[in-house]
């Protein structure tokens, strides 16, 4: 492709609209303080109790107990950045119960708060879980 080619009024027009597209999503720098919409919400949070819950030696099943605050980036995928507090469930690890209430026995009440930094690309379901970190609350 030599110079000459830049004289295609057509193809400089292709060219300059790309370069303005992509120039649109580099002006996405950072995380920005978005909510998720309900389908992406609830699959990234259901990957990441599953993840968690997976890599846990309790005894019984966690879950998300409240959505303290969720951040986005777009990059070639969704990039979500979460903090939830999650709650110790009345369901063992071996259930196969849909409903878990949360744990009210005093003894074995136990929340955290965790962030977790999960990137996916929803259109394929694709999930991956970057980062995490978990707190006693």
């Amino acid at each position: 492709m030599g110079v000459g080619c830049w004289r295609n009024p057509l193809l400089l027009l292709a060219a300059l609209v790309l370069e303005a597209r992509l120039g649109h999503f580099q002006r996405w720098e950072g995380f920005q303080e978005k909510s998720m919409s309900k389908t992406n919400m609830n699959s990234t949070l259901q990957f990441f109790m599953e993840t968690y819950n997976n890599a846990s030696n309790d005894t019984y099943l966690f879950q998300v107990d409240k959505l303290l605050r969720s951040q986005m980036q777009l990059t070639t995928g969704v990039e979500y950045m979460v903090t939830v507090k999650i709650s110790r469930t009345k369901c063992k690890r071996n259930s196969t119960s849909n409903s878990c209430p949360i744990q009210s026995k005093k003894k074995l009440k136990k929340s955290f708060i965790c962030d977790f930094l999960v990137y996916t690309v929803p259109w394929m379901n694709y999930y991956q879980l970057w980062n995490n970190s978990c707190l006693e609350a």
